[in-house]
């Protein structure tokens, strides 16, 4: 096994959950300038995060939109300009000279020519 591979510098830290104010009291390697008072009267490091077990529906079995930067409705935006393109593409009608290269291959002959 490699040596020195694993992080020395855990301590104890409190996760804060921004959407409903959940806080865990654990042990992480994250650092942070910004320090919160727990419940046992001392001061440890707050990490704010936007998502957890107590806020993430599969874990509270609620089915919500968590969208804090718009990530959804920039990927519809991009589906429906896409689905805007190509619709755009398959209705477009052939130019005069596609149509007679088309002709051609069908046999079909111009009327100045019979």
């Amino acid at each position: 096994m490699k040596k020195d591979l694993h992080h020395k510098d855990y301590r104890t830290v409190v996760f804060e959950d921004l959407n409903n104010k959940a806080r865990f009291l654990t042990r992480s390697t994250v650092a942070s300038e910004e320090t919160t008072k727990w419940e046992d009267g001392n001061e440890y490091p707050l990490i704010k995060i936007h998502i957890s077990s107590a806020s993430h529906p599969f874990f509270t079995g609620q089915e919500k939109l968590v969208d804090i930067e718009g990530r959804v409705d920039r990927f519809k935006a991009r589906t429906d300009a896409a689905k805007a393109a190509r619709d755009s593409k398959t209705t477009k009608k052939p130019r005069k000279s596609e149509a007679k290269v088309e002709k051609q291959k069908l046999g079909a002959t111009p009327a100045a020519k019979r």
